[in-house]
This record gives C-alpha cells, structure tokens and sequence, in this order.
C-alpha cells in the first residue's frame, strides 16, 4: 500500500500544503433533502419526478448550470421552487457520512489548512457546517455563487485558498466523490482523491482519472495518520 501511493503520488509520501473536500456525498448525504427538492420542482414543473439512482448520477453542477438544461426558459420560475422546497427541511435531513468526522480530525492534526469547494449555493453550504458544528475545522468554505463560475471551473479553488499562503498545485490534494470533482482538481493541478464505493470508470471520468482512490472515507483516513509516522 505504502509504495503503491508513494507512485500515485509521485514519489515519498508526505503531508500536504492543503486539503479541499467536496461537501454532497464527500462529507454529509444530502441526497434525500435534495432528492427531495427536485422531485418536488419537476412534478411542480409538469415532469416525472427522477428515480434516487438517477438523483445520484445527475446532482453534481450547480443549479445555475443545470437548471436551464432541464427547465429551459422557465429555470428562474424553477429555482424559486426548488429552494423553498429546500429550505424547509435541510438542515434536518442532513446526515454526516461514516468517518467524515474522523478525517477532519486527522487532516486538522497535521496542521494544514482545510477547505470545501461545492456546488451548493454559498448561503446554504454555510447554514450546514455551522449546523454541525464544522466551521472551526475550515480555513473558508466556497459554495456555488461564490466564486464567478462554480465546478469543474478552477475560480473556486483559487477562491478556497486566497490568503492561505497555499497556492493550487500539486501539493494540494482535492477530494471528492464525482468525475466533476476530479475534472476542477485536475483542472487547477492538485492531486485528486475520489471517495467513491465503485472503482473508477475510464469512459465516465475520461481524462480526469483521479490520483487516488478509496471507498470509504475511513481508508483515506488510514492515509492520513499513516501521514503522522
């Protein structure tokens, strides 16, 4: 294990300069309180609501990206609704995923500077650490809207570490659960972590394969105290 991540790496296995995670799916399960608020938008909007395997597949862009895709013209009317939908019950719906807090513990004891770069619009990615109880482990969260463009595009990385003294590159690792994860990181030339129960698909991830990969945040944990040693 120890040399199969050192040539991931690229050489000796050391500690980071940073770590920015995603937040759906990396760290918290959201998808019910977002499910949830899209069903709810597509019966609203006269379509069938989406089954819970294609909610997985299709959550990733920001709704300023995607919503224009599926409701056209009327995604303004669209967004109004999905977010009175989600306001009322995301905070307690939220769920922190097994071993997400023991690996913010783990990255904070090696005395780097954390980060969230998401998808989820600003105001409410903030309503959710604070609702944890996470703020204190965050050098600055960035939600979508917050940077001028969201994931894949790289503004929120560099937004992420404004003022840290880390600059993105590959002493940087990004991880997240999704090909879009992987293609931002990749983007801006961190080293990529894919949290994810399914091995990688080449044909899916395409270019964007990640540098790592895991299936539980607990083996990206065993990583980072393996970092202490």
């Amino acid at each position: 294990m120890p040399g199969e991540l050192n040539n991931l790496l690229g050489g000796a296995l050391r500690p980071p300069a940073a770590i920015l995670f995603d937040w759906d799916n990396t760290l918290v399960d959201s998808i019910p309180s977002i499910g949830r608020a899209f069903n709810i938008t597509l019966t609203a909007m006269g379509q069938e609501p989406w089954p819970q395997n294609v909610m997985h597949r299709r959550i990733g862009r920001s709704l300023r990206e995607v919503f224009p895709d599926i409701f056209g013209a009327k995604w303004q009317e669209a967004r109004k609704i999905f977010y009175a939908a989600f306001a009322r019950s995301h905070l307690e719906e939220l769920k922190t995923l097994p071993g997400a807090l023991a690996v913010l513990e783990d990255a904070t004891s090696l005395g780097l500077p954390l980060g969230i770069v998401s998808n989820k619009v600003h105001q409410y990615l903030e309503r959710e650490v604070e609702h944890l109880g996470w703020s204190h482990y965050f050098y600055r969260v960035v939600g979508a809207g917050a940077a001028n463009r969201d994931k894949p595009a790289t503004e929120p990385i560099f937004l992420v570490l404004d003022g840290s003294g880390v600059k993105a590159g590959p002493n940087v690792w990004f991880v997240g659960d999704n090909p879009l994860d992987m293609e931002c990181g990749s983007a801006a030339g961190c080293q990529t972590i894919l949290i994810n129960k399914s091995p990688p698909d080449s044909e899916l991830f395409g270019r964007f394969m990640p540098n790592l990969h895991f299936k539980e945040l607990q083996e990206f944990g065993k990583l980072l105290r393996s970092l202490h040693s």
